[in-house]
């Protein structure tokens, strides 16, 4: 037999597994011999972890950091996860002292884990990506991150198309001056993961985040960069310096982190969306948020298994709108009424207040909801709600999620508080929000229309997918005041002739005129306005308009999307 022949039977002949194996001799191990199952390497590896997962109770930052209240940073990722859904990238990442133990071995004597725990999970079953800072050690500072990390998880959620979820707690790896003494030398401020995260805004993968502490500098960017940020309410603030910085530079001394940028602060004034009691209570919003949103601006919105029949009537909404015209009413019943049952998730309550705006669902299917607020300025656009739109508008259309309006709007705010705040700037910058998203828009016109405010907002998509209530009214200019510039002259005339008396007798004589004529029947009789409903039959009608968008108009956006016809802009 050749030696081919041989190779070839030893190949085909299994070995007998009792048999000696005496093809080579054997060799004495050496005492500085590493163990051949690498139990050297996992050891380290597994004090490492450990040394993490367990942080010293007793150096100042943990100390300090428990008696503010506040989670550490562990503990909140295992009330933000599902159970054992937690898995660490770069865990044993951070500062090592090591001691050598032979010529090949050494082991850990002391670890400083990054001050940032990175990884994946899972929130209610959805695959996340998330960051959390750690604030107890060198308060969230560059000089105890290595931001690779975290930039690393932000190029993953971009590449796996996953939400990412960020909880901020100090700086998040941002600058420190004692960087200057560990480099021997000052940097030009590098922003690493800036390209990434505009990538990931813009592709509609959900950025959510949280202050469940002082979010500081970049930590404060990172925050408010998210798609949707919420703050707590007993720790919570944010600021782009702290108060010693602010005492130097601008002589206000003695403020507090509440006093300089807390909830009374910044979730009034819309650098924070929303506003929760505690650390569980944001947990619970990062949630529910992300309960209404796709992975991905390419993929469809969730939807879920209802109890609520979707043409379940409303007869008390008939009663909502007053005939007098001047009594408010509460816009969140409307809301609430129509949309499925405990499904409305109002986002920014606290700031644009003119305004209402947020997630629902109809027959389980994920909208967005715009709404005026006849209880505050009569429902007029101001500044800061037309601000609070245009975002929401951009948020719905990069998530794919229809949008049901409830409009009430007398025009945009007028008077000076008015103009000195821009309303006109942020008016116009909301009319080019309207039309240059598209994702598809209802309007229900439940009492005024007027003015340019009015005319963007019903007027925005073509063909027009609108309906109005028997309490509309529309036109140029509210009566109030519309009939004195209208008519400036007659009535200077007539109460010239026959004084005050009888201009009050002509002005209601037009006023009556002008009322009679502006009965929406007429308006409806020239198609200037599609239809008008029974406000009891509403739920059934956006919710037979919602299901049509979910099997039509959303299945073809998405191609568009994925081939790059369509491409929304959040940032």
């Amino acid at each position: 037999m050749g030696a081919d022949d041989a190779q070839l039977s030893d190949h085909l002949t299994p070995p007998d597994p009792n048999s000696p194996n005496t093809s080579r001799r054997r060799r004495k191990p050496k005492p500085d011999d590493l163990p051949a199952d690498y139990s050297d390497i996992l050891g380290q590896l597994a004090q490492l972890r450990n040394l993490a997962a367990n942080p010293d109770p007793t150096k100042t930052g943990y100390i300090r950091h428990r008696e503010a209240g506040k989670l550490w940073v562990r503990d909140r990722i295992k009330q933000l996860l599902d159970k054992d859904s937690f898995r660490e990238v770069g865990s044993v990442t951070g500062k090592v002292t090591w001691k050598q133990t032979g010529p090949l071995t050494e082991e850990p004597l002391d670890f400083q884990p990054s001050n940032n725990v990175n990884g994946f999970g899972k929130l209610r079953g959805r695959r996340i990506c998330f960051s959390a800072d750690d604030f107890t050690i060198r308060a969230g500072h560059a000089d105890g991150a290595l931001f690779a990390k975290t930039v690393y998880m932000e190029q993953l959620a971009l590449k796996m198309r996953i939400p990412i979820v960020k909880l901020v707690d100090g700086s998040s790896g941002g600058g420190s001056v004692t960087t200057i003494v560990t480099n021997g030398y000052a940097y030009i401020p590098p922003l690493q993961g800036a390209h990434e995260i505009v990538a990931q805004l813009n592709a509609g993968i959900p950025n959510l985040g949280a202050a469940l502490g002082t979010a500081i500098g970049l930590g404060a960017a990172r925050l408010v960069a998210c798609h949707f940020s919420v703050m707590a309410g007993d720790v919570g603030s944010l600021f782009n310096a702290g108060p010693s910085v602010v005492a130097n530079a601008t002589f206000e001394e003695g403020l507090s982190f509440t006093e300089l940028g807390g909830p009374a602060v910044h979730c009034a004034n819309g650098t924070i969306d929303n506003l929760a009691a505690n650390e569980a209570g944001c947990f619970e919003q990062l949630r529910n948020v992300l309960s209404y949103l796709p992975n991905c601006g390419t993929q469809m919105p969730p939807c879920v298994a209802i109890d609520d029949p979707v043409n379940r009537a409303c007869p008390e909404l008939r009663t909502l709108i007053p005939r007098k015209r001047e009594r408010m009413y509460d816009v969140r019943k409307l809301i609430t009424t129509v949309v499925d049952n405990g499904s409305f998730f109002e986002i920014g309550g606290l700031w644009g207040r003119c305004a209402i705006v947020g997630l629902a669902r109809l027959g389980g299917k994920s909208i967005g909801v715009i709404a005026n607020n006849a209880e505050v300025l009569t429902g007029a656009l101001d500044a800061q709600g037309s601000q609070k739109v245009t975002r929401h508008l951009k948020f719905c259309d990069i998530f794919n999620l229809p949008i049901l309006q409830f409009v009430d709007v007398p025009g945009y705010a007028i008077g000076t508080v008015a103009e000195r705040t821009a309303t006109m700037r942020w008016g116009v910058e909301l009319w080019k929000t309207y039309y240059t998203t598209t994702v598809p828009l209802f309007n229900v016109v439940v009492r005024k229309a007027y003015g340019v405010a009015g005319g963007v907002m019903v007027e925005c998509r073509d063909p027009h997918t609108r309906v109005a209530w028997p309490s509309g009214e529309w036109g140029s200019l509210p009566l109030e005041g519309g009939i004195e510039v209208g008519h400036s002259a007659e009535l200077r005339k007539v109460e010239k002739e026959g004084g005050r008396e009888a201009r009050k007798a002509r002005y209601e004589e037009l006023e009556t005129t002008y009322r009679r004529l502006m009965n929406p029947v007429r308006t409806a009789n020239a198609f200037s306005v599609e239809e008008i409903t029974d406000p009891a039959d509403t739920r059934s009608l956006v919710s037979e308009w919602c299901r049509m968008v979910y099997e039509t108009e959303l299945p073809e956006r998405i191609i568009k999307r994925v081939t790059g016809q369509l491409q929304p802009v959040f940032a």
